[in-house]
């Protein structure tokens, strides 16, 4: 009897601790921003990966970067460096970096030293120096660099001083700048990766961050939330809230729900079919803003018989995009006339976009020899996108569209996460997907999405490596005459219509909705979300 009475109180006293762990939580939700959030993140760094949804949660929260671009002018604007300098042979570009940065003290790392050129030189080697003791964490995978050729154009980065660093290249490249001021180019400390090494945990460096940004990791329970502090000693200027909390909820009506109730105070990304309903609400506030993005249907372009461009283009035939701009943009996008958005400097409408056409789709299908349909699956990512605001509604009227010339559609479902693990491995047959890009250079959409260096970091999601493609990518990148960029990104954009790797859809308008309490949170037209000068009125 004794022993039940033993097990009681311990069990009471366990319940408790778990009600007031629960309240602890909700109470401190309340003590500052909450952020409802759409997806876990898969890092807290983001050199290695790609997903939006974790680049908008950590990139500009957590770190900082050398440089930045201006969304207004598009120049490019002093960050961590101060200066910069390129030689006349465009080879070597030379920072000066600023001085009196603090990185984060947590309760996992305080460091001993300002920001300096160790860290530069440190977190930027990693991308392609073997001897890099963090090269190879997380097999080596750096995809946005890799993707775009970055980890291949620096032969080496010279310690010219404290506060100088020195890149050097092995050719000039016209976009380098404009990748070190992604969201990926984030600056980490050497000192805290060499604790860790120290310490034979070089495994926690990606998922315990030290930035020197505005907001302090705190911590993160998967399926629940991502807490971040306030940064007392951020060196750019004071930060309003005291903390920021991501609540990660994956449906989105239950985002929307959330925030009618006041559970959260800024929604990722509502679908257009949700705005009517935000918009009716004095207490909350919806910002649209045109964005650098495309909505694509890709196939996979090693796999039979989307290897056959004859059944590429009868596919890309048989959908009725009209319909989908109808039924899923609610006219909050405009469909594409090519891969690129009309707003990109490089844009050039391409004559041969495929039209509606299910009867040439069928005459096709039989030059491919196969006049009686084939069963194939379409990959539809489970959250909403700028670029996709319902990819499962698109695929369902695609599903409809198809199954009229014989095509046999099975819709395909994951977790964010595992959908985006799976399409690296290349085990769709062809998926609904899209690119928001993180610079206004043309060549953030082309090098990522379609070169062959994506193919094989796995973020190509066609599959598709066109040696004539990559040529005129590096021609294009070989020169800074604007005008000689553009022919190339022309004839660029003809191939990739030509071929039909991927279906350019609809480039779409980006939203957000945060209580009308809520201000300093500005959309930019690319680049992640920063919630640096967010405050509560």
């Amino acid at each position: 009897m004794r022993v039940h009475k033993i097990l009681l109180v311990l069990l009471a006293s366990t319940l408790t601790g778990c009600f007031d762990s629960k309240e602890e939580i909700i109470e401190e939700k309340n003590q500052g921003l909450v952020y409802c959030a759409e997806a876990n993140p898969v890092s807290f760094n983001p050199q290695v990966t790609t997903t939006g949804s974790t680049i908008d949660i950590i990139a500009n929260q957590l770190f900082d970067r050398l440089i930045s671009i201006d969304p207004v002018t598009a120049d490019f604007k002093s960050e961590l460096a101060t200066d910069w300098k390129i030689s006349n042979d465009g080879k070597s570009v030379t920072f000066t970096l600023r001085k009196g940065v603090k990185f984060h003290s947590t309760s996992y790392f305080t460091p001993t030293r300002d920001f300096n050129a160790d860290d530069v030189i440190f977190t930027f080697s990693r991308l392609f120096d073997v001897y890099n003791p963090y090269h190879f964490v997380g097999d080596a995978n750096y995809p946005y660099f890799q993707s775009v050729g970055l980890d291949q154009l620096i032969r080496k980065i010279v310690r010219v001083s404290d506060y100088q660093v020195r890149f050097e290249l092995f050719h000039p490249e016209s976009s380098f700048l404009t990748n070190m001021a992604t969201d990926f180019a984030v600056v980490l400390s050497q000192e805290y990766a060499m604790q860790l090494k120290a310490r034979d945990q070089t495994n926690l460096f990606d998922q315990y961050p030290i930035g020197t940004g505005p907001y302090i990791y705190k911590e993160y329970r998967r399926d629940h939330l991502v807490r971040f502090y306030r940064n007392p000693l951020y060196w750019k200027h004071d930060v309003a809230l005291e903390q920021l909390v991501y609540d990660i909820t994956t449906n989105g009506t239950t985002r929307i729900a959330k925030m009618l109730t006041k559970e959260c105070d800024v929604t990722a990304h509502p679908s257009s079919a949700q705005l009517s309903i935000l918009a009716q609400r004095d207490d909350i506030n919806v910002e649209k803003e045109t964005n650098l993005n495309i909505g694509y249907w890709a196939f996979n372009t090693e796999r039979a018989p989307f290897d056959d461009i004859r059944v590429r283009r009868a596919l890309a035939h048989a959908i009725d995009i009209d319909k989908i701009m109808q039924a899923v943009y609610y006219g909050n996008g405009i469909r594409a006339q090519s891969i690129l958005p009309p707003t990109s400097w490089g844009f050039e409408p391409q004559e041969n976009m495929p039209v509606f056409d299910p009867e040439l789709a069928k005459k096709l299908l039989i030059e491919a020899g196969l006049p009686n349909g084939f069963d194939m699956t379409i990959w539809a990512m489970p959250v909403s996108r700028i670029y996709n605001p319902n990819a499962r509604k698109m695929a369902e009227l695609m599903q409809s569209d198809l199954r009229k010339i014989g095509v046999n559609v099975s819709i395909v479902e994951y977790e964010w996460n595992t959908f985006i693990q799976r399409i690296g491995e290349h085990r769709h047959d062809s998926v609904l997907l899209g690119w928001a890009a993180d610079t206004p250079d043309p060549d953030n959409f082309f090098s990522p999405l379609l070169s062959c260096t994506a193919t094989f970091s796995g973020k190509n999601p066609a599959n598709w490596c066109n040696p004539q493609f990559d040529l005129l990518l590096t021609q294009a990148l070989d020169t800074t005459d604007l005008s000689l960029r553009k022919q190339y990104y022309d004839q660029v954009q003809a191939l990739i219509v030509e071929q039909l790797p991927l279906v350019p859809i609809a480039h779409g308008m980006r939203f957000q909705a945060n209580s009308a309490d809520v201000e300093g949170i500005t959309l930019g037209p690319f680049g992640a979300i920063s919630l640096a000068n967010a405050r509560k009125k």
